[in-house]
Formats: C-alpha cells, structure tokens, sequence
C-alpha cells in the first residue's frame, strides 16, 4: 500500500500537470490540428503523427510556467500598498503626513516637505511638526480613533494659520491603525477676513463722521438757530459739504467694488492715453486756478495706444492729478507727462509738494490709509483715491510705483500694457486720396 506522503507526491504532480495542460491549451490543440492535417494529406504515417503528439505534450509539461505572485505574500502586499500610498498622496493638494501608532513618519508628499522643511521617514513626527495641540491630536487619535481638527497659528518666519486634521484609519484589513495628518493653510482667508473687517469698519467710521456732523447741524437748526438767517446759511453751506463728503465715499465704495469684481477679466479696448489725459487735464484746470496751483502739462501730441477701460483710466488720471493738485498745492506747480517707454506707455504726475515719509509709501495704496488725516478730510478726500488707482492698474496688467522724499514732493507713475496697433501703409493712403 503506497504511503500517504507518496500519493500527496503525485497528487501534486498531477494538479501540476494539468494546469501546464489548461495553460497550454492553444498551443496544444494548434499542434494537433497540424498533425491531424499532415496524416490527412498522407505526408506523415499514423506512428510518425502519434509521436509528434506525444512529443507536443511532453514539452508543453515541461515547459517553465509564469509563477503569478501568491496574494497573502507580506513584502509583495507591502510593496502595493507603498505604491498605492505614494500614488495617493502625490495627488492630494494639501500637506500630507502619515504616521504608525507609534508616532513615527512613514509617508508624506512633497507638499508636506514644502510646508515644515526636511521630513524623514522613521522619525517621530515631534521632530518635523512641533505643534503640542497637533501631537497632543496624534496621541487621541491614536487612543480613541476619533478624528480631531486642531487650528494654530505659526509666528516665525511670518505669521500663518493652519488648521490640521488629525485621523485614524486602517490601511490594509488586520493591520494597525495608521495616523493621518492632513495641513490646511488658511492664511490667505485670514487676511481677507481681517481686510473685510477692517475695511467695514473703516468704511462705517467715514460715513458716521459727516452723518453725525449733518444731524448736529439740522437739530441746530430746528431749534436755537431756526430765526438766524446768516447761521442757517452757514450751516447749511457745511451740511452740503458734508453731503457730498458722503456722496463721494459712496461712489468710491462702489466703484471699488465693481472694479474687485472684474478684477480678472482684462480689458480689450485701445484707448489713446495722450488724449485721455490731455481731456482729464483741461477738466481739472479750473480746480488748479482756484487753488494756486499751475498744471504743466506735456502729454505726447502723437496717440500713445494702451490696452484699457477708457472710464476706469480716466479715474486714475484725475486721482493722480487731483491728488497732486490737492496735496502739492504748497509747491505751485504740478507736472504731468505721458511718456512711451521701453517697459509700456505711463503716466507721470510729480508735484512739488511737502512730500512723503518713507515709512508712509509702502502703505498710500491701502484702503483708507492717510498720512494726516484731518489734512485728507478738509481737502475733502475718501482715503480710497490711491487703493482705486492700484486696483484699476493691476485690472489692466499695469502698476503703480511712487517716489517720495519729504520737503521733495512725489511722482506717481502709473505704467500701462501697449497695444499694438497696425498703421496703414502711406502708399496706400496716396493711392486713396
């Protein structure tokens, strides 16, 4: 009687042998169809046929088979799945750390190494990411496996927030919890929310002054001035002044708006800036006259062709120039050029006023920022003239850069894209006329 490891022996080779057979199933049945049609056309015997069947099929158990890599294979599973997780991870937009359940790093993207700097696999997390709050995150979550969402704010180099969320989850059935760290920088939506808060409270100060001023100023004359002819006058002179204070915010304000949000759309039109600010200039003379002021203007006589809104750049013309008018009165005199440069067409506006401080120029853009405040509000400024300028220009694809010394006045120079326009030919134009 054969013994059991024997008959397990050719079990073996018999369920070995009949896979090689199944594998080589289309092999094997084209071999037989070739001897089966050699005997038919009587070019090989009945032995010489039987043979080479035999001989097909011995070499196809013979043959080397494609051994398929077993399933439960740990290191080929562990290959996988790195892949995988490396696949993953390169694909995800924020910061990306993942942990074992001991804390130690065992994957990140690239987006993570660009966020905290040089991550190495196998360190504890502590060691890249020194947040308490986030690996006070990791430890719960390893723990409890429930996520957590923890918000900082890193001071140094420069201030930014981030909100880390921290998760548990299995990766392959069976094995440990991995930790999953993902980074969101919400520095971007910080700001803005402070710049809207700012910017209501700002915009709310400025209209509460003048309304204020126009209440005190009716009530007066509702009561202890309503017989006083020359105080009703005056008064009333100031409440107008006031009214259009207000009516001037408001413009700004939504003209402001409007331009945020088309702030991504570039304007297509050609506008000649030489002409523009030439038109701009003369509207403005009379303001100049009434304050002192001469308007030296030398805009090119030839068409210097800009790609822009004609209304928004009109906007900026007059706030340059009216600033300088406004602002440089003490100089008398107010320059205003349109020059075609190598860099783009640009207006230039230089007064030969007071000046600005250094520390002041990097801010002049900024919604509602003045150098002096009671100076800006009798000369009946908003605090928004500059931020309109920088928004229109940046719309535009141009920029604004301001030169300034105190006691030397200031040149605002608003740079513009050319626009690039085909002149026609003069032999045509001969031909025409």
């Amino acid at each position: 009687m054969p013994e059991p490891q024997q008959i397990s022996t050719a079990k073996r080779w018999l369920l070995r042998a009949r896979a090689g057979l199944r594998e080589a199933s289309w092999t094997l049945g084209a071999a037989v169809f070739v001897v089966v049609a050699l005997m038919a056309a009587r070019r090989i015997g009945l032995v010489e046929g039987a043979l080479a069947a035999f001989l097909v099929v011995l070499a196809a158990l013979l043959a080397p088979r494609r051994r398929a890599p077993l399933a439960d294979d740990p290191k080929s599973q562990a290959e996988t799945l790195s892949t995988q997780l490396d696949a993953i991870l390169s694909g995800l937009p924020d910061p990306v750390l993942v942990l074992d359940r001991r804390g130690a790093i065992t994957g990140f993207n690239a987006h993570a190494r660009a966020a905290l700097g040089e991550i190495r696999i196998g360190e504890p997390v502590s060691f890249s990411l020194r947040i308490p709050e986030v690996l006070e995150a990791v430890r719960g979550a390893g723990v409890s496996g429930a996520p957590q969402t923890v918000l900082y704010v890193e001071r140094v180099p420069v201030e930014r927030w981030r909100e880390a969320h921290v998760a548990a989850t299995r990766l392959v059935e069976g094995e440990p919890k991995a930790i999953v760290i993902s980074l969101r920088d919400l520095t971007e939506q910080r700001r803005s929310e402070r710049m809207r808060g700012d910017f209501v409270a700002n915009a709310s100060h400025e209209l509460r002054t003048p309304l204020a001023s126009l209440l005190g100023f009716i009530e007066t004359l509702q009561g202890p001035a309503r017989n006083d002819p020359a105080a009703r006058e005056k008064f009333l002179e100031i409440m107008r002044a006031q009214a259009n204070r207000m009516s001037r915010l408001i413009d700004d304000l939504l003209s402001l708006s409007r331009i945020e949000l088309k702030a991504h759309v570039r304007p297509r039109d050609v506008v000649d800036l030489a002409s523009l600010v030439r038109g701009v200039a003369d509207a403005l003379a009379p303001l100049a006259r009434e304050r002192g002021v001469e308007l030296d203007l030398s805009a090119a006589r030839a068409e210097v062709h800009v790609r822009g809104d004609r209304d928004e750049l009109i906007r900026v013309a007059e706030n340059l120039i009216e600033n300088a008018i406004k602002y440089g009165q003490s100089g008398k005199r107010v320059e205003v050029g349109v020059e075609d440069a190598a860099d783009g067409p640009r207006l230039v506006v230089r007064d030969f006023g007071p000046g600005v401080a250094p520390e002041h120029l990097p801010r002049l853009t900024e919604r509602f920022y003045r150098v002096d405040v009671a100076e800006s509000r009798d000369k009946g400024g908003t605090g928004l003239g500059l931020a309109l300028v920088k928004h229109i220009l940046q719309r535009h694809g141009g920029r604004l850069t301001i030169e300034s010394a105190a006691g030397a006045g200031a040149t605002f120079t608003a740079v513009l894209r050319r626009a690039n326009v085909a002149k026609p030919d003069p032999k045509l134009l001969k031909r025409a006329s």
